[in-house]
């Protein structure tokens, strides 16, 4: 018997720019969901959580279940859609400018709590939408509308900071190489616990690095994943300026408890506090 296709497509008309790495991604990531489908998840169970900017237009792009928030608050959306199902695989999609500046917090305190979702960072080290200003990945020295003399900020290393932060899987993948970024987003997915997917996507129309990456991008091999300093190693060999040689692929993953399974833990006792506190009043 011939399976049935799993149509993703929607009638939203395309509006990114052609050359985009959003193009790469949502082809990794739609195979990532193929393959999902077919292993038995309900299409319906899966849950694409946008922000706003040029890659959460993914969400109109993807005939899925999805929900577009805030500027910097899609990852505290996402904990909240998790914890009100748990039987939901949930992504969210963000950009570097969302993600590491309007949205830090939620992304920190998510990794410190181990909120099992997926997070997939599209990071092209700009404000790209609103036509190129500079974020907190942008390269020392570079000339952007908001720095037209050069940004005069050391970049931020997220890969760094997501270790830091006890996010329990870290990875990086290249907008280009479609296959492996499917492979990590199934990765993700099957990691139980906060998981950290930056891809490396060029904006051809604000800052091409396509060359820049082609020549430097390679898959580092941690001899260790559960080591958090073999892990730090391997994320300072690029420091998001222009100097190293970019490690891509699984850079740290560990177990540990996740945040829902303690929280459901929790609410029996709850709500025997609240029942012997309305018997009270």
């Amino acid at each position: 018997m011939e399976s049935k296709k799993i149509n993703l497509e929607t009638t939203c008309p395309n509006t990114w720019c052609p050359g985009c790495g959003d193009f790469g991604i949502m082809m990794s990531f739609k195979q990532a969901v193929t393959a999902l489908i077919e292993a038995g998840t309900p299409k319906e169970n899966i849950v694409v959580v946008g922000d706003i900017g040029c890659n959460s237009k993914i969400a109109d792009y993807l005939n899925l279940n999805s929900f577009i928030g805030l500027h910097g608050r899609s990852i505290s959306l996402a904990e909240g859609i998790k914890i009100g199902n748990s039987n939901l695989k949930v992504f969210v999609f963000l950009g570097d400018g969302a993600c590491l500046d309007e949205g830090i917090s939620h992304l920190i305190h998510a990794a410190k709590r181990n909120t099992n979702i997926t997070v997939i960072m599209h990071n092209n080290r700009l404000f790209a939408l609103t036509t190129g200003q500079f974020t907190a990945v942008t390269p020392k020295g570079l000339k952007t509308r908001s720095t037209p003399e050069g940004s005069i900020e050391e970049p931020l290393n997220p890969i760094e900071l997501l270790i830091a932060s006890n996010a329990s899987f870290v990875a990086r993948g290249y907008s280009s190489r479609i296959e492996d970024v499917k492979n990590l987003i199934l990765e993700a997915d099957k990691h139980k616990g906060f998981s950290f997917v930056e891809v490396l996507q060029p904006c051809v129309s604000f800052y091409n690095t396509i060359e820049f990456y082609n020549e430097r991008v390679y898959y580092g091999q941690n001899p260790n994943l559960e080591s958090k300093e073999s892990a730090m190693k391997l994320a300072r060999e690029w420091n998001y300026n222009g100097e190293g040689r970019i490690p891509l692929g699984i850079i740290y993953k560990t177990e540990r408890e996740v945040f829902e399974t303690e929280e459901a833990a929790l609410l029996p006792k709850v709500r025997n506090f609240e029942k012997c506190l309305q018997a009270h009043l």
